[in-house]
């Protein structure tokens, strides 16, 4: 699959794999020297817009070293970009620890993975099909 990718910003770094093999999620990076404080959080720059393609959707995660290290996540995890979208990648970062942290241009502050998605079709009924699980919810399987 081939993405069009537009640099909005000089800074902007194209996003890539670290492993490549493997991988699913390509590392974005902050255009933005900032300060996360702590328990802030903020709408952090990526300089790039992307066009995904018809029946994907870019789906915008934490990275696990900067969630497990620092308490860096995303607020809105994951965060969707529609195929529709042509705008500037923006990602929620949240700092959920007790220091602050420091982001500086270049670094990579989440993951971008892409899938495929399907639009449904919703259909108003009087009665949904039964299930084995039912109505239960939160804390129902035990």
């Amino acid at each position: 699959m081939h993405i069009a990718i537009k640099k909005l910003n000089p800074r902007a770094t194209i996003p890539s794999f670290a492993y490549d093999e493997g991988d699913a999620g390509v590392d974005l990076a902050s255009v933005e020297d900032l300060v996360l404080g702590e328990g802030e959080r903020a709408l952090v720059a990526t300089g790039i817009a992307i066009a995904i393609p018809p029946g994907y959707g870019g789906f915008v995660q934490p990275r696990s070293g900067l969630a497990a290290k620092h308490g860096i996540t995303l607020t809105n995890s994951p965060g969707l970009i529609d195929s529709s979208y042509r705008g500037e990648i923006k990602v929620i970062l949240q700092n959920t620890s007790h220091a602050d942290f420091q982001i500086k241009a270049g670094d990579r502050i989440a993951q971008l993975v892409v899938m495929p998605v399907e639009q449904p079709q919703f259909e108003l009924v009087d009665e949904l099909p039964d299930s084995r699980r039912g109505d239960g919810g939160f804390g129902s399987s035990g």
